[in-house]
């Protein structure tokens, strides 16, 4: 399996197969600290090969650089099914309201599959 877009934007959503992902972003900005971040989406798409399809675990966790949990972990089920494809995607969208930030630094989100983590993207929480 891999992952073929681990994102945040502004909005996203899966419809039939096909997904949209509008503003993408790495960093937000807040002038006072603590913040909150009224809207924001995850978007995932992982790539199985033919033997990977199943139904798969997965979890996100967030975690700033102290180790301390930014919000709830994620938890979920894949089902992956082919389509007479070698290969098959599936996406996984998520939008997050209020999420809060005590202080600026740098939020990890980290995907894991199965209990192996697969990959991870950083949110930078800047003041400005």
């Amino acid at each position: 399996m891999k992952v073929e877009i681990f994102t945040f934007c502004d909005f996203a959503q899966e419809n039939g197969g096909k997904l949209t992902i509008v503003g993408t972003f790495d960093t937000i900005i807040s002038r006072n600290f603590p913040c909150i971040h009224p809207l924001l989406s995850v978007v995932i798409r992982i790539r199985f090969d033919l033997w990977e399809f199943s139904t798969h675990q997965f979890r996100i966790e967030t975690r700033d650089l102290a180790g301390e949990m930014r919000m709830e972990t994620i938890n979920g089920n894949i089902a992956v099914n082919g389509m007479g494809n070698a290969t098959a995607v599936s996406h996984l969208v998520f939008t997050i309201s209020n999420l809060q930030f005590k202080r600026n630094g740098v939020v990890n989100f980290v995907l894991y599959i199965d209990e192996k983590e697969l990959a991870s993207i950083p949110l930078y929480i800047r003041k400005g």
